[in-house]
Parts: C-alpha cells; sequence; structure tokens
C-alpha cells in the first residue's frame, strides 16, 4: 500500500478509534446471545419485535425455496416477482397513497430520491439534525441547501421566503428523530410548506408501527397524512425485514422508477425478504395488541428513569436516549452495563454535538416488564456506581 495513503488512513482512524461491534449468537429479541451469555437488549429498532417472529421466517423461507438466493439484478434488467409487486401495494394501502416503490435499504432510498427529486436551481430544507442519508441525499442533489436548527419553525419560515426566486422547494424531514427520540413540528412544516410551495418529504422510518391509532406513522397521529407529498419508510425496523421505500401518488412512483439511481443500478432485494417484509405489513395491521405493549413498555421504562433522575431528553417514542455529557463517562457507563447483562449503545462524538454523549437505549413489543425491570435495576446500580444519579 502506497505510505502516504496508509499515513492518511491511520490519521482518520486515529480520530474515531477502530470500529468494533459485538457478534450476537442469537436472532434480535428483548434478549440475546454475546460470548455465551445472555444479556437483554435495549439497542434495536425491532420496535414490534418482528425480526424473529415465526409469520415472517415462515413467508421467508417459503420464498426462498420459490424463488431462490437472490434475484441476481435490478428489477428494469431482469424482472420483478409477484411478491414485490404485492408488498408495494400492500404498502400504499397500508400508508393511504396511490402507489409505493421497494428500495434496497432506507439510506439508499434516500440518496437516490432526493436528487431525482430537486437539483441545481431548486431548494432543499432539512433539520439540522435529520438522518445522515437525508444530509447526503440534500448534499447529492445538487440543491441550494438550507439547514435550520432543530425544530426552529420561525427560520424555516424565514428560509423558505429567501428561496422564493429557486425553482423548486423541498423540505425533508425524519418524522422521528433516531438520537433524540422526540418528534418533529409536522403540522407546522406542512403549514408553512402549504404557504410558500414547497414539497414536503417525511422520512418515517422511526414512526411506522409506533406512532398513529394503527400504526401508520406519525403523519397518521397529526392527521395529516393527505397533506404530504413524498412518505419514505423502511422496512428493516418495525416490519421486522429489510428495506426501504417510498408511498406516494402514481406519478411519483412511476417518475422515481425511472430516475432514481439507487433502485435502478442494484439488484433488487431478493424476495425471501421481500416475503418477510409483507408478512410483517400485514401483521401489523392485523395486530393492534403489538403496539399497545410496546407503549405500555415504553411509558413503564420512561417512568422509572424519571424516578432514578436520569435525563431522557423529553423522548416522545419509544427511543429514550438517556444524557451523559462526557464521552469517555458515557462509553464507561455502556461497558459496565453490558458487564451486568444489559446491551445498550453509546453515542457519542462527531455522531451527536461534544458535551451531548448519550446511551441510545430503545424499548420493544418483545420486551416484557421483567425484562425492563431488570434493566433499570442495572442502570440503577451501575449509574450510581459511577455517581451518575
Amino acid at each position: 500500500m502506497n505510505t502516504t495513503f496508509r499515513e492518511f488512513l491511520n490519521e482518520e482512524i486515529a480520530k474515531f478509534g477502530t470500529p468494533t461491534w459485538r457478534i450476537l449468537e442469537s436472532p434480535q429479541g428483548a434478549r440475546v446471545c454475546i460470548k455465551g451469555k445472555w444479556k437483554i437488549s435495549l439497542c434495536s429498532n425491532n420496535y414490534l419485535g418482528l425480526a424473529n417472529h415465526p409469520s415472517l421466517k415462515e413467508a421467508a423461507a417459503h420464498a426462498l425455496e420459490e424463488y431462490g438466493a437472490g434475484s441476481a439484478a435490478a428489477r428494469s434488467l431482469s424482472g420483478s416477482t409477484q411478491l414485490h409487486e404485492d408488498l408495494e401495494q400492500e404498502l400504499a394501502d397500508f400508508k393511504g397513497t396511490e402507489a409505493a416503490l421497494a428500495f434496497n435499504s432506507g439510506n439508499v432510498t434516500n440518496l437516490g430520491v432526493i436528487p431525482a427529486l430537486v437539483r441545481k436551481g431548486d431548494a432543499v430544507f432539512s433539520d439540522a439534525i435529520n438522518h445522515g442519508s437525508l444530509i447526503d441525499g440534500c448534499r447529492l442533489s445538487g440543491a441550494e441547501k438550507y439547514i435550520y436548527p432543530h425544530g426552529d419553525m420561525s427560520l424555516l419560515e424565514k428560509l423558505l421566503g429567501d428561496a422564493m426566486h429557486l425553482r423548486n422547494r423541498m423540505i425533508v424531514v425524519d418524522s422521528v428523530f433516531s438520537m433524540d427520540g422526540d418528534t418533529a413540528p409536522l403540522p407546522q412544516i406542512v403549514e408553512l410548506a402549504e404557504e410558500y410551495d414547497a414539497i414536503v418529504m417525511v422520512d418515517e422510518a422511526h414512526a411506522t408501527g409506533v406512532l398513529g391509532k394503527h400504526g401508520r406513522g406519525a403523519l397518521e397521529h397529526f392527521g395529516l397524512e393527505d397533506r404530504v407529498d413524498v412518505i419514505m419508510g423502511t422496512l428493516g425496523k418495525a416490519l421486522g425485514s429489510v428495506g426501504g421505500y417510498i408511498a406516494g401518488s402514481i406519478e411519483l412512483i412511476s417518475y422515481l422508477a425511472r430516475t432514481a439511481r439507487s433502485f435502478l443500478f442494484t439488484t433488487s432485494l431478493p424476495a425471501s425478504s421481500i416475503a418477510a417484509a409483507l408478512a410483517g405489513v400485514r401483521k401489523l395491521r392485523d395486530d393492534p395488541e403489538l403496539r399497545e405493549r410496546l407503549w405500555r413498555n415504553t411509558n413503564f421504562y420512561k417512568g422509572e428513569l424519571a424516578q432514578l433522575g436520569f435525563n431522557t431528553m423529553d423522548s416522545k417514542s419509544p427511543i429514550v436516549p438517556i444524557l451523559i455529557g462526557d464521552d469517555e463517562v458515557t462509553e464507561r457507563f455502556c461497558q459496565r452495563l453490558c458487564e451486568e447483562g444489559l446491551y445498550v449503545t453509546k453515542i457519542g462524538t462527531p455522531y451527536v454535538p461534544e458535551g451531548t454523549s448519550r446511551l441510545r437505549t430503545i424499548v420493544t413489543a418483545a420486551h416484557n416488564e421483567e425484562d425492563l425491570g431488570e434493566a433499570v435495576d442495572i442502570l440503577k446500580s451501575v449509574g450510581s456506581e459511577l455517581r451518575i444519579i
């Protein structure tokens, strides 16, 4: 390897450390096995506990037997399967739109869709703490970028006014923010978009299956389903499989199927993953008890943390951050929790601003009160040991 290139790589690695992750010896669930020891897991996006659900595994296994392991090419080149078509129709029906289009992940959905909808001569507006895929999609688009402080509707309105000379305007925003667990002020965003003739794209990745009377997401929760142009979501969180999608008008989906590069230039998801996602949508639709259990668990867990004095950053979702502040203290807290049987994730700089390091804990429907009570006891013990509480 070129010496200069190696030096560059080592300098960059030194900034963030060598990447490490724990090796799981079990499926995702309320508890996972790591190095032969079972630990309570509070760090997956498996909101409804579907990642290891029998109906999803059965659907995936049947599709694997019928269609094989891979799809071999993009759908426009080697064809689709009826499962792909069925999933997209099911997603459209669930989201209350005319059509939907499946992508290989939530990340590549945003990377492909935003540049397809805005370009040089247009304007795109983004919340400062939007997911990285939304941020990168805005960068790739070539559109004029306007970043507003998190949730600051006054500045968003000013920026919209400043951009009226540009051809098209689009606001992109997470409905639930993945690191803070709070929700976007979607009613105000939609009102501003209508006033300033802007398109709205809402990323419902962490809201689908979680918010709304029927689990359709934050747009259902706020009563805005018929007022948003571009609805994005994932298949790999509450729905238990892998992939992403866009739901919207027939015209939008037809256009994206011909212009979104991350859809056009990649081998499509295998039928087994599509079948699992389809089973996940149907399970979400047909079993409201899953969402009810998720929120019972969430409210119990948040209430216990509040009594202990942990700062959960006013989370409005099952994403419950525990604010610590210092990176090193947060890392030590995370390690000690794992040693005591609680598997959580540390989120520090550069992923969040300096001084806001936190543990990102996530409650799911797979947990029961015993799991969460034990988790709270471990948090209390280690938090007291490290003088965090």
